[in-house]
């Protein structure tokens, strides 16, 4: 089911300013027979993408009523709600009042090879590199180009995701994902000002890890790591065995984290 602002539609005016400009928000639920587990966190991250953006906030409630009625009836389902800033006039500027497009549209969570969690992820380094904006670094705004071109790098059903680097080659993430690594014993992540996504399930592994550190991370220091695993709020923590021929063994901290989202209920 699709509701555009409350209404079950399918379509939205060409001339809206997130088809013309990517001028807006997105956030990507699952949901878990009627409960979503992470939803405050999601809503967390929409509100500060919202300030972020300049964009007027949706009132919760009725996202959460809206994703609740689009998501009846599914066991597994993945909601995604949009904000964009509206139809507006032609050009950059925004318009002194907009009136934003809210877009909340429910379909079945994918399905995960369970011996993804079991055995580990082959991986890949990507060659396209994410450039810098911090006043967009950690939202989830429209314009996912990068992460579209990356992911068109490769077609090997073998490979599941692909590690992204910035301009000065420092580990960022996934094109779907955070990554943590196990470094001399020491959970680390990549920093985020400067760019990719504060994922909400990293939010919880922060929150459930306070002792992790959040760092800049190179590609030689990645490759020396005891561990790696990626998180994502759709897929849970996911290891990671292989980059080319690089392997890592499945390690005690990853499979710590997956209990954990086992009690949370996402697994």
């Amino acid at each position: 089911m699709i509701l555009v602002n409350g209404v079950a539609a399918v379509s939205v005016a060409a001339d809206d300013r997130g088809l013309m400009y990517g001028d807006g928000l997105f956030e990507t639920v699952l949901f878990i027979e009627g409960r979503a587990p992470l939803w405050s966190r999601h809503m967390a991250r929409f509100a500060a993408g919202c300030a972020r953006l300049l964009l007027p906030a949706p009132d919760i409630d009725l996202l959460a009523r809206e994703a609740t009625h689009a998501s009846a009836g599914q066991t597994r389902v993945v909601v995604r709600i949009t904000l964009t800033r509206g139809v507006g006039p032609r050009g950059y500027a925004m318009a002194d009042a907009p009136q934003p497009t809210r877009i909340v549209a429910a379909s079945p969570a994918p399905i995960v090879p369970p011996d993804w969690y079991h055995s580990g992820v082959r991986v890949r380094e990507c060659t396209l590199l994410l450039s810098e904006q911090p006043r967009l670094a950690g939202i989830k705004h429209l314009n996912r180009l990068e992460q579209v071109l990356a992911r068109a790098e490769w077609n090997d059903a073998d490979i599941a995701e692909g590690i992204l680097c910035d301009a000065q080659q420092r580990v960022i993430g996934a094109t779907a994902a955070n990554l943590f690594a196990v470094i001399g014993g020491r959970l680390v992540t990549p920093a985020l000002e400067r760019c990719g996504i504060a994922g909400v399930a990293r939010a919880e592994v922060l929150a459930h890890r306070p002792d992790c550190q959040v760092r800049d991370l190179t590609m030689t220091e990645l490759m020396q790591a005891d561990e790696v695993f990626l998180s994502n709020s759709v897929r849970g923590i996911l290891p990671v065995a292989a980059l080319d021929d690089h392997r890592w063994p499945i390690g005690e901290i990853t499979r710590a984290l997956q209990a954990h989202w086992r009690v949370l209920g996402l697994e």
